[in-house]
């Protein structure tokens, strides 16, 4: 029998603060939510008396999580407090990765014939020269304006314009940027009867799916140049982007098209802290009653919970990327 453990630590202004008491803690990674978030339950008060968190910690002080069995722990986050709530006969710690950081607003700027790499250096430059760009999807926009925005706000329209995945490595201080599903940084294994507790996955072959994309940019004069991928008859998606060149357009609508014409598994699946998992991981996904389904799929989400009753990761699988 496993034992559960666990280890939160703050870096406050008056030196490193260990937690002595946890309810419970959820830990929220994806590659399409440009934050890794966790939340930290805990009693508001014990033995009747109330607890006074916030005289040890305050918003914006560090704090790393650290997880596991038999004191064999692992980092599963890291970042800042966001804010300190009372809810619901407890008390919760917000707390955000990097992009709390880039919540800060930057100085206007209007960009002619750039990039998301220039784009991107420009908030580095205005809110923590610390953090290293990584990034490998350089679209090109003829013109993009930042107005009575932070960092976050520019993040945000990146990707929703792109599809890029954006994520922050906070044990190197990067800034990461890259086409969707395209960064691997790891691997794990999992077996529908052996340690898959629980699932809701859904297998769907290519030939079930129907989709097609229409990306739509309004140019310097005025009018709309659009790319359209795809069958009709099924899913339509239409996405708005900033003023980009047809090539940049056709780029974006080519990856969304076939990120969603993989056959595979469709849903989610709850497994325990071992193996490790998170976003950009490749995980294996076996099943010895349906050997033709087993494949190795992006994982684009995992939601860790952890408490006296035991530790959950709910992951989320995403494209195919192969057999075996």
């Amino acid at each position: 029998m496993y034992q559960l453990n666990w280890d939160i630590s703050f870096k406050t202004r008056t030196g490193v603060w260990n937690l002595g008491i946890l309810a419970e803690c959820e830990i929220e990674k994806s590659t399409k939510n440009l934050a890794d978030i966790a939340t930290i339950v805990l009693p508001e008060a014990v033995f009747n008396k109330v607890l006074n968190i916030q005289e040890s910690i305050k918003r914006s002080d560090e704090v790393v999580i650290r997880l596991g069995y038999d004191n064999d722990l692992v980092t599963e986050f890291e970042g800042y407090v966001k804010e300190i709530i009372t809810q619901d006969s407890s008390l919760k710690i917000k707390c955000e990765d990097g992009l709390f950081l880039f919540r800060n607003g930057v100085p206007n700027k209007t960009f002619k014939a750039t990039n998301i790499n220039t784009i991107a250096q420009y908030l580095i430059h205005n809110i923590d020269t610390s953090y290293k760009l990584v990034c490998d999807y350089n679209v090109a926009y003829e013109k993009f304006t930042i107005y009575k925005a932070t960092g976050y706000d520019v993040l945000k329209k990146i990707q929703e314009e792109t599809g890029a995945d954006i994520f922050f490595n906070m044990a190197k201080k990067e800034l990461h940027i890259h086409p969707a599903f395209t960064q691997k940084s790891g691997e794990a294994m999992y077996s529908m009867q052996h340690n898959i507790e629980s699932s809701s996955l859904e297998y769907k072959t290519a030939e079930d799916r129907k989709v097609e994309i229409t990306i739509e940019s309004v140019g310097s004069d005025g009018k709309t140049v659009s790319y359209t991928t795809g069958s009709t008859g099924g899913e339509k998606i239409n996405k708005k982007v900033g003023r980009m060149s047809k090539a940049a357009i056709k780029m974006i609508a080519d990856n969304e098209y076939k990120n969603k014409m993989m056959s595979g598994y469709e849903g989610s699946f709850d497994a325990w802290l071992i193996p490790y998992c998170e976003p950009s991981y490749s995980i294996g996904i076996y099943d010895d009653d349906y050997p033709y389904k087993d494949a190795r799929y992006y994982a684009e989400s995992v939601v860790t919970k952890f408490s006296e009753s035991g530790g959950v990761r709910t992951i989320t699988p995403s494209i195919w990327l192969g057999h075996g």
